[in-house]
């Protein structure tokens, strides 16, 4: 007996692995903290117990992920927010958002503090640097549900001095990343309006795929998911210091404060764990909430009335509670 189970282990161990899955996932920017729920699920192993071998392939100004999505050069790409899933519907493309990992978009405001700009509604009198997507996108809102005026703008080249030069300005940027740098180079703490707070409620970060994927391959979809979302919880309540020496290695610029900064900012406002992934799981969506954002860039003219919105996302894949037992108590 013993001699025959040595040899059914010898035979089981000359057997070859089972190949795991390839699959290429798009970033919509540099690395950064702000991606490291990915980066975690590749270095501790997560991916891999789901059949899967992931590449994550990071982005920067020059990319375009949807492109790069749509053509089938990758298999599943990060969105920055609600507007571009409606802007693909709009298009008529055939990407799909399955899940987000943020449930509160980070985009933000800053002002200099003690110079008449210290509540939200000072901020319209403001001279505002933006740049040009958000001009095109968040700035439409701005101007519908809070009086912001088009004789305000100037344009932001990613550069915060303009703003640190001028106290009567306010900037655009995201809670985890511009306070840092206006904190180090401008050596003061400019005050923060997160829009989250004054009804912009689009999700942020999200995991966007095709349509044909979701038809052919909802295997694949939903083991990517859970992964990423288990990938999040070990990142944000766990030992994340090999995630970030991989973010590093991927972006050799970025800082170990900056990371710091960042995955603090995201832990005190919980963007990536509050709301409904408290009840659902993290990278939870809801209906509800989509048809909220919606009724709100109609109103501001950056969707049709029309629009069959629902055909950017699905609920699929999501709020299932994955990872849920790995929150702190």
């Amino acid at each position: 007996m013993v001699r025959l189970f040595l040899a059914f282990v010898a035979v089981f161990a000359a057997l070859p692995a089972l190949a795991l899955d390839k699959v290429t996932f798009a970033t919509n920017w540099r690395a950064e903290a702000e991606h490291g729920g990915f980066y975690q699920a590749v270095v501790d192993g997560t991916y891999a117990r789901y059949g899967l071998d992931v590449k994550i392939l990071q982005g920067g100004p020059q990319v375009n992920t949807e492109i790069l999505l749509a053509t089938g050069r990758v298999d599943f790409a990060m969105g920055a927010n609600t507007i571009q899933m409606l802007e693909t519907v709009q298009q008529n493309v055939p990407i799909v958002t399955v899940a987000s990992m943020f449930q509160i978009d980070p985009v933000i405001f800053m002002s200099h503090p003690g110079v008449g700009l210290d509540r939200f509604e000072d901020l319209p009198k403001a001279t505002a640097f933006v740049a040009g997507v958000f001009r095109a996108s968040v700035w439409q809102w701005l101007k519908k549900a809070h009086g912001f005026q088009d004789d305000k703008l100037r344009p932001y080249g990613f550069n915060s001095a303009p703003f640190i030069a001028d106290k009567k300005s306010i900037q655009e940027g995201l809670l985890t990343s511009e306070p840092y740098a206006v904190e180090k180079q401008g050596g003061f703490r400019p005050n923060i309006f997160l829009l989250a707070d004054y009804g912009y409620d689009s999700y942020s970060t999200t995991i966007q795929t095709r349509a044909d994927t979701i038809d052919r391959k909802p295997d694949l979809v939903q083991r990517f998911v859970d992964a990423s979302i288990i990938g999040w919880y070990h990142y944000i309540y766990g030992d994340n210091a090999a995630a970030n020496a991989a973010i590093k290695r991927d972006n050799p610029d970025i800082t170990d404060g900056q990371i710091a900064f960042s995955l603090a900012k995201m832990k005190e406002r919980g963007i990536v764990d509050s709301g409904d992934s408290l009840k659902h799981g993290i990278g939870a969506m809801t209906d509800a909430r989509m048809k909220s954002f919606y009724d709100k860039m109609a109103a501001s003219g950056l969707a049709s009335a029309d629009l069959d919105y629902k055909k950017g996302y699905t609920l699929r894949f999501i709020n299932r509670k994955v990872g849920m037992e790995l929150r702190p108590r």
